[in-house]
């Protein structure tokens, strides 16, 4: 009787057992579908066309990517470089990439021919623009170049800044001897032309690596201020995913941001893309920069109804612009607010 009992209890706690185990596995099968359930959400593809080339004037943007603030903003964005072969408002406007940068008066020549692009934030809130020589030239100021011969880039922002620039100061311009140059600093090394038109980002730091002093005029001196590199999507974009628009503004400020007080770390970002760019010039570049972003005038990238105005009115009385656009469709804030 008492060998029974025990093969009884022996039978039992087995059953237990087996119930104990396929409720365990039941558990971990549980366990493992509530997992799939807390997956990460897919990230929405989106791409940005630059302006121009890689190189640290676009840092915030690289650093956005590393810091991996676009992926918190669900948001898998690709940086593709701009350039004449890729100008970033008709990219954007083709309907195959959703964001670029370019300057402000592209957004307002565009709009002008029918192309439904906004601005949506500005990122060099001073122009990074200047005309410079080199110092023993003597050359300082707007109406030491009557009579010279001065290199011009024609057909974007830096020929409107210089030509605003010649208009503020007085000069007549046919007093100014124009030569038509592209981005190697020959012409002004060898005395072919006085004064060059470049990035004080850029050029300027490119002719100083080479050992030269120079002299610098800005465009502020004849109270010219024309917004530089502005952040821009179009009309259907906004209309058809405002969140997506304002998670991927938000990003990219965030990314500058932290550019700014990191400026070293975001130069060197920039770096895994383009194989040419030197990590010293980079490094330069950003450190460069950070005044021009304006940093003290918070919220980074926030635009000014006034300085639209300037320029338009620039564009205008300069014969770039035929009739004035509608400001309030031209650039919004309402992303960066």
């Amino acid at each position: 009787m008492l060998k029974s009992s025990k093969k009884s209890l022996l039978i039992m706690l087995s059953a237990i057992m087996i119930i104990l185990t396929a409720c365990g596995s039941n558990s971990n099968q549980a366990d493992s579908g509530s997992g799939s359930s807390t997956e990460e959400p897919e990230l929405k593809k989106v791409v940005l066309r630059l302006k121009w080339i890689h190189q640290a004037q676009f840092a915030g943007f690289y650093t956005a990517v590393e810091k991996g603030f676009y992926k918190e903003a669900g948001l898998d964005v690709e940086i593709r470089p701009g350039g004449a072969d890729f100008p970033s408002v008709q990219m954007v406007a083709s309907g195959s990439e959703q964001f670029g940068v370019t300057g402000a008066d592209q957004i307002l020549l565009g709009r002008e021919k029918g192309v439904p692009v906004q601005a949506i934030s500005t990122i060099y809130r001073k122009t990074p623009f200047v005309l410079f020589s080199l110092k023993e030239s003597g050359i300082s100021t707007m109406e030491d170049l009557v009579g010279e011969k001065v290199g011009i880039k024609l057909g974007g922002n830096e020929e409107l800044t210089f030509r605003a620039m010649v208009q503020n100061a007085g000069i007549d311009a046919a007093a100014i001897e124009e030569m038509p140059v592209k981005y190697d600093l020959s012409p002004l090394l060898s005395g072919q032309v006085k004064a060059w038109p470049g990035y004080v980002i850029n050029e300027v730091l490119a002719a100083e690596a080479l050992g030269h002093e120079v002299n610098i005029i800005k465009p502020n001196d004849y109270d010219i201020n024309f917004y530089a590199d502005t952040l821009f999507t179009t009309e259907d974009v906004i209309k058809r995913d405002p969140e997506m628009v304002k998670s991927f503004v938000q990003a990219s400020m965030k990314g500058w941001s932290y550019a700014l007080e990191n400026p070293a770390e975001a130069a060197e970002f920039g770096l895994k893309y383009s194989e040419s760019l030197k990590l010293d010039h980079e490094t330069n570049m950003m450190n460069a920069s950070i005044p021009l972003l304006d940093p003290e005038k918070t919220p980074l990238g926030k635009m000014d109804m006034a300085a639209w105005e300037d320029l338009q009115k620039s564009l205008i009385d300069l014969g770039f612009l035929k009739s004035e656009q509608n400001l309030e469709q031209v650039f919004t804030n309402e992303f960066i607010e």
